[in-house]
C-alpha cells in the first residue's frame, strides 16, 4: 500500500527536490552527506514539467543482448503485471548493464504509453532515452544519461530487485522526488514527517535569511552585514528549536 496520501504527494511535488532535501536532513537518522541523492551527473529531459514524486518499480536491462529474448520470451508479460499490481504514483528506475556504452533504449513514444497507462509518471534511467518529443506529449518525466537513436535488444531481464543507478541503490517501494537537479531517494522512516519538515525549513529561510537580502536595498554593507549575521543566527535557533540540530546556515 502506498504509505502516503494523494494529497500529501501532491504537496510534496510542489517543492523542488533541493528544497525536500533540506527538510529531510532535518529528521533523518542518515548522514545527508552520503545517502539519499545521485551522486554521478544526471540529465532531466523535461525539466518543463517541475518536479516527479513517485514509489519505486526497478527493471534491469541489457540492450546489447539478444539472448535474453530467447531465454525468457515472457519477460515484458511478466514485467508488465508486475508494474502494474504496485501502489502509484509510481516512478521506473532503470539499471542499464550496457554502461558506459549505450546500445540501446528502454524508453520511447511506445513504452512512455504503456508505463503511463500502468500508472508511472516518469523514469529514472542510468541508460538512454528517445522519442523525446513523443514522451515530452505523453507526459512521462525522464532523467536520464543520454539520446539515443536505437533500441536494440531492449527487454526486461530481472525486475523487483535492488537497483543501482548514478552510484546510489534502489530497492523497490521507496519513494523517490526528483526534478532537474537529480533526485533523492525517501527512507520509508522518513516519509511521515517529511512534508512537515519541508514547509517548515522552507518557511524559516524565507522569514530570516532570504527576508534579510531581500530588504538590503539602501543600507549600508555593514548594515546588510549585520542584519545578515543575525538573521543567519536566527534561521539557526529556530531550527535548533525545532529539530534539536543546525540547518544549512
Amino acid at each position: 500500500m502506498a504509505r502516503l496520501s494523494h494529497a500529501e504527494l501532491l504537496q510534496l511535488k510542489r517543492y523542488n527536490t533541493p528544497t525536500i532535501y533540506n527538510g529531510w536532513e532535518q529528521i533523518t537518522h542518515q548522514d545527508p552527506a552520503f545517502f539519499g541523492f545521485n551522486v554521478e551527473e544526471i540529465r532531466d529531459y523535461m525539466p518543463q514539467m517541475g518536479s516527479m514524486i513517485g514509489y519505486a518499480v526497478t527493471v534491469v536491462i541489457e540492450p546489447s543482448q539478444a539472448e535474453h529474448r530467447r531465454t525468457n520470451p515472457e519477460a515484458w508479460r511478466h514485467y508488465r503485471r508486475y508494474v502494474a499490481e504496485q501502489p502509484g504514483p509510481k516512478i521506473v528506475v532503470v539499471q542499464d548493464l550496457d554502461k558506459p556504452q549505450t546500445h540501446g533504449s528502454f524508453w520511447g513514444e511506445v513504452n512512455a504509453n504503456i508505463h503511463r497507462a500502468l500508472g508511472c509518471v516518469g523514469t529514472i534511467t542510468d541508460g538512454a532515452i528517445r522519442d523525446l518529443d513523443e514522451m515530452n506529449n505523453v507526459g512521462f518525466k525522464a532523467l536520464a544519461c543520454r539520446l539515443c537513436v536505437g533500441h536494440a535488444y531492449v527487454h526486461p531481464v530481472q525486475w523487483n530487485c535492488p537497483v543501482e543507478v548514478f552510484g546510489r541503490k534502489i530497492v523497490p517501494g521507496q519513494l523517490i522526488h526528483a526534478d532537474k537537479h537529480g533526485f533523492l531517494i525517501i527512507p520509508e522512516e522518513d516519509e511521515e514527517k517529511l512534508l512537515d519538515a519541508v514547509r517548515f525549513m522552507d518557511r524559516n529561510e524565507c522569514n530570516t535569511l532570504i527576508a534579510a537580502a531581500r530588504s538590503s536595498a539602501g543600507q549600508t554593507m555593514e548594515q546588510i552585514l549585520r542584519k545578515l549575521n543575525d538573521a543567519a543566527d536566527e534561521f539557526d535557533n529556530t531550527t535548533r528549536k525545532k529539530y534539536g540540530r543546525r540547518g544549512e546556515w
